[in-house]
């Protein structure tokens, strides 16, 4: 990974790092205006303007603010949100209401209401009770409402078993079954209040291996086919998801969205050539592969505990309530201290949370300079699923985040402040 040093401190996006921390506090999330931006390039050079009729939808779950969105929005994309917080964050942002899609594999009344209403996009169904439902809410709005079908193409893919969606053993997807997805096809044909455009799919998170892409793909070709062929209907639309593996580590193999997206396109051309049939919009959903390694985390170190022969335990000032992932599924990932950037490795330590969990471990045997309190320890790659997945357990505060760009830092997100922690507790009248 390629760093910027000067006077010893690390920088980021023209920013230094320990000034940050200075000015704003730790734990503190920092992204990359200019990294953002250039993911966002790189999906218009190799898919939207290389390919006619295609879409690239960001997956806000990834990092979800209002900041954010207007980024997306600048950049001409669409938006992929999963729940009625992430709606309302996509409306108070002002992002346009017809360029947003719902997903969710249990959404609520409240939640397709409100989708309903305000006029999203796409609704994307996941559930065999979503037709009649959206059939009901637009016929008695007075509205017609496009909708996708999220398929489990059954494909097997080399990533955690958590962040695995699309074999046949998932929560996420309507079967491809005869006696399940083709009987919803002709229901969504002829409901009342809904325009069906065709078929979505998400194989799993963090992929440098394309297969379970392409095989998805040629899942979903096929299933295009049967529809003409058994309700002599067009699909319209193929959403192919995310799943883009992104750099946590020298590790891990971060591949162009050129090798994902340059054969899953050549297949529907090709389909679409041999079929003489006319070009679905194809949609992607990336989010990680966009935030992930914009962000950094910034902690400053505190309690330094050496145990001899063993293990040397260094602790931060936040830990897996702003990242959750090591403990959550053993994500890897390393740092440097920011204030001793240009130093020599010469010890090799544990990087710990605060929580009170045995599991609140950040970075394994890492080789760090000489730690002593007070050093500002930053975490690469937190861009995506920090943010998003921060809880208040041991009632710690949810950190700021600071958008930096050319040298200039912009507040987005305040420190939650200990008020704002209990300000929805309530103590009943019969106990105090």
């Amino acid at each position: 990974m390629e760093l910027t040093v000067k006077n010893g401190h690390l920088f980021w996006d023209g920013c230094d790092t320990v000034d940050l921390a200075k000015t704003y506090g730790t734990p503190l999330y920092v992204f990359s205006q200019s990294i953002i931006e250039e993911r966002c390039q790189e999906l218009r050079r190799d898919f939207v303007d290389k390919y006619e009729n295609v879409r690239v939808a960001y997956a806000s779950k990834a990092f979800s603010t209002m900041a954010m969105l207007k980024i997306i929005e600048k950049q001409g994309f669409s938006l992929e949100v999963l729940s009625d917080g992430e709606l309302h964050t996509a409306l108070q942002a002002g992002f346009p209401v017809e360029k947003i899609e719902i997903n969710g594999n249990n959404k609520s009344m409240v939640e397709l209401e409100m989708a309903i209403d305000h006029g999203v996009g796409r609704i994307i169904v996941d559930s065999l009770q979503e037709v009649d439902l959206i059939s009901a809410m637009a016929q008695e709005k007075n509205k017609t409402v496009n909708i996708l079908f999220r398929i489990t193409p059954e494909v097997n893919v080399a990533t955690h078993s958590f962040i695995s969606t699309g074999q046949k053993d998932s929560k996420f997807g309507i079967p491809i079954n005869d006696d399940i997805l083709f009987p919803q096809v002709q229901k969504a044909i002829e409901a009342a209040g809904i325009n069906f455009l065709g078929f979505h799919f998400h194989v799993g998170s963090q992929l440098s291996d394309n297969s379970a892409h392409l095989g998805a793909v040629d899942i979903a070709l096929d299933l295009v086919k049967m529809v003409k062929e058994r309700f002599d209907y067009e699909i319209s639309e193929l959403n192919f998801g995310g799943g883009f593996g992104v750099r946590y580590t020298d590790e891990d193999i971060r591949q162009p969205f050129a090798y994902f997206l340059a054969p899953m396109m050549d297949k529907v051309l090709a389909f679409c050539e041999k079929e003489n049939y006319p070009q679905p919009a194809v949609v992607i959903e990336p989010g990680r592969s966009i935030v992930a390694e914009a962000g950094i985390t910034l902690h400053t170190i505190g309690a330094i505990k050496e145990l001899p022969g063993i293990r040397k335990y260094v602790s931060i000032d936040g830990g897996m309530t702003d990242n959750i992932r090591p403990g959550l599924y053993d994500a890897n990932y390393t740092g440097v201290l920011a204030n001793k950037a240009d130093q020599a490795a010469a010890e090799t330590v544990t990087v710990s949370g605060k929580a009170c969990e045995s599991t609140d471990i950040l970075v394994k045997d890492l080789e760090l300079p000489n730690v002593e309190t007070g050093d500002i320890f930053a975490t690469f790659s937190t861009g995506a699923y920090g943010y998003s997945m921060a809880s208040n357990y041991n009632k710690l505060a949810i950190p700021a985040v600071v958008l930096v760009k050319d040298g200039q830092a912009d507040l987005i997100v305040k420190r939650q402040s200990l008020d704002q922690m209990i300000q929805n507790e309530v103590i009943p009248e019969s106990l105090k």
